[in-house]
């Protein structure tokens, strides 16, 4: 059965307590957890989590008993009192302090039926009793479905006296204080337990015992000073009242008020309610404005992107590419004699192991995850950038933690460091990835480099011809005159020509081919540096905003868990 199920049945027919709402309160609890346990220390959460699952257990157990505990100091009369509300000798009274060393219970109606429940609270069978007696069955039968507990002592010397106090304390569903007239005003009864009843006002009640040892006067003037301590306790409203073990008369307004609580069948869940209060304030801390998430996009991807770029190589890669965009023009329309010595150098992007064949990125783009891209051969990030790195990182998680609580900021931290060892294989991958546009040869590199070739042949076919009529008249051979165009002979137009207009046409495109080289250079150093900032998305900003989604739940989470 859901912890939802079993609040609804526990409430069905009870208009005193708004179901719906105690039900959203507590599923709202168990989303925070949920939502937060990965971040917040555990400490912070050991509450919440323990109320969870005490809620569970509780509302899975008899709605029909109400768990009462008489708690109070060495000497307060607790077990006089416990044995004077049930009317029996139960637990026992003695003069060697402490006296009660474990609890008691005393059950009103058939124990069959409250011990599954005493054995969730954790009293042994032995220290269980029934208050069911044929002679006075009518007159304890306004206190049916009661199970009294008489604890140890809460400042007894005995350290497992006090734990278990403080154990039983979280369980049972309503607390009576018993306080004697000389220790009422004790700091570690106000300071350590009182106070921290301040969220179950409506399941607390605080009694003077022992007040037959006072005068009437005295009485009023000790329970007017009990009842202000109790104010400064926050304990404001909590009812009050003198009681004597050895007057029953004294014992008739505890009385009415235990049969009232039975009555009610409201204490177990007003416990839960208070509880839950209680953990709402102490979660509060957690928890402040919203999250500006935008503000890490805007204000420190940008510096986070400079760091990586340097880490990546990406001014390396750039000026590269410039590099390799002059290489080639040159190769490819410069002068075809001088060509075959330019294509002996090496390429600048070939030697850093970059493919800037397009459709061979795009083939191995769906296979990335089985066929893993080739390293390149950039130099690794040295000391500087390392650093450069890391203070970026830092810088993300600080300003995401900026307008939260303080105990995200590990949180936050750890997110924003956690893929830190990948940064540089990624980086490398996506430098590798990038299309750096020089996979394809401008039109305008053909036309030149086969304007190149058509003025070397010329200069070649000029040479020629002059060579041969040299040949012929060596010879003796008859000689031929060689056409000429205005007054120079055209073999000799055709080789000079062709030699000075390919070296001319040369020179005249440097500049041009320089210009392109620049464009190249930012157009590969744009599109890298756009790889490298959706890396650090990836793996820097995406954890970090992770965290904030769920700051973000939590925060909403925690709104429903505070609403009254």
């Amino acid at each position: 059965m859901s912890l939802v199920e079993k609040v609804k049945r526990a409430l069905t027919g009870d208009d005193r307590v708004d179901a719906q709402q105690l039900v959203e309160r507590l599923e709202a609890l168990k989303r925070f957890l949920r939502v937060t346990d990965p971040y917040l220390p555990d400490n912070d959460l050991v509450a919440a989590h323990t109320l969870v699952e005490r809620a569970g257990s509780r509302l899975a157990l008899s709605q029909d008993h109400t768990v009462v505990a008489l708690a109070g100091s060495t000497g307060s009369g607790k077990s006089s009192l416990f044995n004077a509300l049930a009317r029996l000798k139960l637990s026992p009274v003695g003069v060697r302090r402490p006296t009660t060393g474990v609890a008691h219970a005393c059950v009103w109606g058939p124990l069959e039926t409250a011990n599954p429940l005493l054995d969730w609270v954790g009293v042994l069978p032995r220290q269980r009793f029934v208050r069911e007696s044929a002679l006075d069955g009518d007159d304890e039968a306004a206190l049916r479905g009661l199970v009294l507990l008489d604890l140890p002592d809460f400042d007894s010397v005995e350290r497992g006296h006090r734990l278990e106090v403080d154990r039983l304390l979280g369980l049972v569903d309503q607390v009576v204080w018993v306080v004697d007239p000389q220790k009422y005003g004790d700091r570690i009864l106000h300071n350590a337990y009182l106070r921290q009843f301040r969220s179950h006002t409506d399941v607390t009640i605080v009694v003077l015992n022992q007040a037959d040892r006072l005068s009437p006067t005295d009485t009023e003037i000790v329970l007017t000073d009990l009842k202000r301590l109790l104010d400064e306790d926050g304990l404001s409203g909590v009812p009050a009242m003198a009681t004597s073990a050895k007057q029953p008369g004294m014992l008739n307004e505890l009385r009415a008020a235990l049969e009232k609580t039975v009555a009610e069948r409201q204490a177990s869940l007003r416990r839960l309610a208070g509880d839950v209060d209680a953990v709402a304030e102490q979660l509060a801390t957690a928890i402040g404005p919203p999250a500006a998430e935008d503000e890490i996009d805007r204000a420190t991807v940008r510096q986070l992107s400079e760091a990586l770029a340097a880490s990546a190589g990406v001014p390396a890669v750039a000026a590269a590419t410039e590099g390799a965009y002059r290489h080639r023009a040159i190769a490819s329309t410069g002068w075809p004699l001088i060509r075959g010595v330019r294509k002996l150098r090496a390429d600048p992007l070939k030697r850093l192991h970059l493919s800037t064949d397009k459709k061979e990125k795009e083939t191995a783009e769906p296979s990335k995850e089985l066929v893993p891209v080739s390293r390149t051969s950039l130099p690794e990030a040295d000391a500087a950038q390392k650093s450069a790195v890391g203070l970026s990182v830092r810088a993300v998680a600080a300003r995401a933690a900026a307008p939260i609580p303080d105990v995200w900021a590990p949180a936050l931290n750890t997110a924003a460091r956690s893929k830190l060892g990948d940064l540089p294989d990624a980086l490398d991958r996506a430098v590798a990835k990038t299309d750096l546009g020089m996979s394809r040869k401008p039109f305008w590199w053909t036309a030149v480099g086969l304007l190149q070739w058509l003025l070397t042949i010329a200069a070649v076919v000029g040479l020629g011809w002059l060579l041969a009529g040299y040949a012929v008249r060596a010879l003796g051979l008859p000689a031929f005159d060689n056409p000429k165009v205005g007054e120079v002979p055209l073999p000799t137009l055709l080789l000079l020509g062709g030699l000075i207009l390919g070296l001319l046409l040369a020179v005249v495109l440097r500049p041009i081919v320089n210009a392109g080289a620049r464009r190249a250079k930012r157009r590969a150093e744009q599109r890298l540096r756009t790889a490298v900032t959706e890396v650090g998305r990836e793996y820097v900003v995406a954890p970090v905003r992770e965290v904030l989604n769920g700051y973000a739940q939590a925060r909403e989470a925690l709104t429903v868990v505070r609403s009254e």
